[in-house]
């Protein structure tokens, strides 16, 4: 009889999914988008880093009281029952197929650098997004150990040119690149408030290892301990990174670049350095994109088992892998890809990141509510004080982080979100109606 624990995830593959997930396309473009405000925008990273803090220790005090699959979906039942649960599940499964759609739009355009006919040759372009697609959702299927052992070889991979430029970059700054410290025109508040709303972002991801609890080993301590990891190695790398490029690029020739990492490599060891970045920046989005497809198929796992989905989401195969709902996920995915591929590499990634970024946020909202609601009940009250502060500051900050998502972000969100409850009501039909 074959031990159950050698096919779940330990702690390295455990901590890949939460770093690796977090670490994907956007990460590669951010400084370009930062530097219109300067160094200031290292505060916008040590206030957003702040809040994945919180969000980190949240996560990590619900999987060690609550080790159930599912994340925040899971968290929400918990709190506040069938209907919460179902809109998290419902809008952050339409979040994930929307995030990987444009991941493949992403990973398209790096592999532009290699090869520039993909950017002329939509028909080559699909083929080849639609290839890696159902290559990754093929690997998915074949369990979660094996799509956990990827996502952990191509994290490694994806790290060394950001650690590269993190670690060696800080020796070429140049200070008189970080004065003065705000350029733009907003007030220093405001210029904070900005560019710790458009990091935030990249930390999204940080509940990944929550979500296929029933696969981690020994859930109580492994979650915990990846979230953590996870969550600190993208701070330092972000941060680290982050001072090294605005220090080696001049703040007006990086507000233009359309590759700051690999300009910041250019500049310190020469053009060739351009191809390593390159290649960093296609092997991330591909092990994003990898972690992202098994994510796809758990979350609606998990909400299938509490019929709250389909049933045919539930089905595992002998891998134990949910391939039924990985497969129907991955065709709305390769729609969305191809729906959209007309508009340009640019154009469809911002669609698809706009349609995704509130119904990830809205989980956070629930998760950090349930974890006020556990620790203001005895005896979790008088045990710790200072826990349910810490749940407050977490709910604000993603409260604060809906808010500087937009307006029209909102707008589309809500929509989707209540677009889910039809789909509600038809799998609570049978239920008798309580007076």
């Amino acid at each position: 009889m074959k031990n159950e624990t050698n096919k779940k995830l330990g702690l390295l593959p455990a901590t890949s999914l939460v770093l690796g997930n977090m670490v994907g396309s956007g990460v590669f473009l951010l400084p370009a988008s930062l530097a219109v405000y300067g160094g200031i925008s290292i505060l916008g990273w040590v206030l957003s880093s702040i809040g994945a803090i919180l969000l980190a220790y949240i996560f990590s005090n619900l999987s060690k009281h609550f080790p159930k699959a599912g994340g925040p979906y899971a968290y929400t039942r918990m709190g506040f029952g069938d209907f919460p649960a179902f809109l998290v599940a419902w809008g952050y499964w339409i979040s994930i197929i929307a995030t990987n759609a444009a991941i493949t739009v992403a990973l398209l355009s790096y592999l532009t650098v290699f090869f520039p006919s993909l950017s002329s040759n939509p028909i080559l372009s699909i083929g080849l997004g639609l290839g890696l697609i159902w290559l990754l959702t093929w690997i998915n299927n074949r369990g979660v150990l094996t799509a956990g052992w990827v996502q952990l070889v191509t994290t490694i991979l994806k790290m060394i040119p950001l650690v590269l430029i993190a670690f060696v970059g800080i020796f070429y700054i140049n200070l008189d690149h970080f004065t003065p410290l705000n350029i733009s025109t907003e007030s220093n508040w405001s210029a904070i408030i900005a560019t710790a709303t458009l990091t935030l972002f990249a930390y999204l991801g940080i509940e990944c290892a929550t979500i296929p609890a029933d696969n981690i080993e020994n859930p109580k301590v492994t979650i915990p301990l990846a979230t953590k990891i996870g969550t600190w190695s993208a701070i330092l790398i972000y941060v680290l990174g982050s001072v090294a490029i605005l220090g080696i690029i001049p703040p007006e020739t990086l507000q233009q670049s359309e590759a700051p990492y690999a300009d910041a490599a250019a500049t310190i060891w020469g053009e060739p350095a351009r191809y390593m970045v390159a290649i960093g920046a296609i092997i991330s989005t591909f092990g994003a994109l990898n972690g992202w497809i098994l994510m796809q198929g758990q979350v609606p796992l998990a909400a299938a088992n509490d019929k709250l989905f389909p049933a045919f989401f539930k089905k595992l195969n002998q891998h134990d892998s949910p391939a039924t709902g990985i497969v129907f996920s991955s065709i709305l995915v390769s729609f969305l890809m191809v729906l959209n591929y007309s508009e340009g590499f640019i154009q469809a990634f911002e669609f698809m990141i706009l349609l995704a970024t509130l119904t990830v946020l809205v989980p956070y909202l629930f998760s950090t509510a349930t974890y006020l609601l556990f620790h203001l009940q005895p005896p979790q009250i008088n045990q710790n004080k200072w826990t349910w502060v810490i749940g407050l500051l977490g709910f604000i900050f993603s409260l604060l982080a809906v808010v500087g998502s937009g307006e029209e972000v909102v707008f589309w969100g809500f929509l989707l979100l209540m677009g889910g409850i039809p789909f509600y009501v038809w799998l609570k039909r049978d239920d008798q109606i309580q007076s």
